[in-house]
Order: structure tokens, then C-alpha cells, then sequence
């Protein structure tokens, strides 16, 4: 069995953390995207506000397999 798949660069972002701001990232994808298989971290950075951090955002390459 083959199999072709996309790839697809979104941008999330969360208050809490990385981690956060990831799981977010690839339950939306997957609302949209069928057959998400994968997702990789390509970048993060953080807002600062005041010497605090204020959110957490990530760019996922997110990978889904196309339908036959």
C-alpha cells in the first residue's frame, strides 16, 4: 500500500505554553485537515511584556494523507 501526503504550515498560539500552543495548533488543524498524521515544530518564539512572557507561539508543518 502507498500513500501520498501534504504538507501544510499553520501558526498557533496559547497563553499557557509550547506545549499548549502545539496541542491547540493540531486539534484546529485537524478540524479541518482529514487524515493529520503528524505535525513538526519549526519554529517558537514568545511575546514579552513587561520582562514577562505573555504567549507561547509555535509554526507546525503539519502532514495529512490525501484521499484515494
Amino acid at each position: 500500500m502507498s500513500s501520498i501526503a501534504r504538507i501544510t504550515t499553520i501558526s498557533a498560539r496559547s497563553a499557557t505554553s509550547f506545549d499548549d500552543a502545539v496541542r491547540l495548533g493540531v486539534e484546529r488543524a485537524s478540524q479541518t485537515l482529514r487524515n493529520v498524521s503528524g505535525a513538526w515544530v519549526k519554529d517558537q518564539t514568545v511575546e514579552v511584556t513587561d520582562g514577562k512572557i505573555v504567549a507561547y507561539q509555535v509554526v507546525l508543518e503539519v502532514t495529512f494523507v490525501l484521499d484515494d
